[in-house]
C-alpha cells in the first residue's frame, strides 16, 4: 500500500499555524505519512484568491480574529503574544531557509517550522534577520549556512510554492492537501485529516 503524503502550505507569518504545534508531525507518524512543507506568499496567495490582509478586512472580523487566537492559544496551552514586535516582517527569509532545509536534509524541518513561529508569537524576534534565520536553523539541526547558501533555490521555490497552492485550491494557512485530492483549512481541522487518514489504513 501507498504511504500517504500531505503537502503543508504554511507561512512564518501565521499565528494559526503557530497554534498548530506538532499535531501534523504526529498525525503523520500515526499514519505512516510524508510532509511535504510548502511555505509560500501568504498575502499573494490572499490577492490571488480573493482574500485580504487582517488590517485590511472589517473591524468585526479583526475583532472576532483577536477573541478567537486569545482561545485557541488558552486551548493549546501555549505563549501567545497578540500584538508581536514584529509582525508582519518579511517573511520570505525565513520561508526560503525551510525550503533550502528540506532539499538539504540532516535536521528536523518541522522543529525548523515551529522555531520560526515561535520567534514571531512569543519571542518578539524579526524572523526577516539574518541572526534569527541562522539560530533557528542550527537549533533544528541544520547548517546555519542555509541562510545564505540557500537564497536562489530557495526563492524560485517559493514562487512555485504559491502557483501551487493557487492550483490546489489553497486559499489560506496552514492548510493540508492529501495525495487523494483532500483539503483541510486550519489548525482546528487537523482532527478531519487524522480521520481522513484513518479511513485509508
Amino acid at each position: 500500500m501507498q504511504m500517504p503524503h500531505i503537502d503543508y502550505y504554511l507561512t512564518t507569518l501565521s499565528p494559526y499555524t503557530y497554534l498548530a504545534k506538532d499535531r501534523l508531525e504526529q498525525i503523520a507518524i500515526k499514519h505512516n505519512a510524508t510532509i511535504t512543507y510548502k511555505p509560500c506568499d501568504i498575502f499573494g496567495l490572499f490577492a490571488r484568491t480573493g482574500g485580504l490582509p487582517p488590517k485590511e478586512r472589517h473591524p468585526n472580523r479583526q475583532a472576532y480574529r483577536l477573541q478567537d487566537l486569545e482561545r485557541r492559544a488558552r486551548l493549546v496551552d501555549m505563549p501567545f503574544n497578540l500584538q508581536p514586535a514584529h509582525w508582519p516582517t518579511n517573511q520570505a527569509p525565513s520561508c526560503y531557509a525551510i525550503i533550502a532545509a528540506q532539499q538539504a536534509g540532516g535536521g528536523d524541518v518541522g522543529a525548523l517550522v515551529r522555531s520560526f513561529l515561535q520567534a514571531v508569537w512569543a519571542g518578539e524576534e524579526d524572523i526577516a534577520e539574518d541572526s534569527v534565520v541562522q539560530r533557528c536553523l542550527k537549533d533544528a539541526g541544520f547548517d546555519p549556512d542555509l541562510a545564505l547558501s540557500g537564497l536562489l533555490a530557495g526563492a524560485e521555490q517559493f514562487a512555485q510554492n504559491l502557483e501551487d497552492a493557487v492550483n490546489a485550491g489553497v486559499f489560506g494557512a496552514p492548510f493540508y492537501v492529501t495525495d487523494d485530492g483532500a483539503k483541510f483549512w486550519g489548525q482546528d481541522r487537523l482532527a478531519d485529516l487524522d480521520a481522513h487518514l484513518g479511513t485509508r489504513a
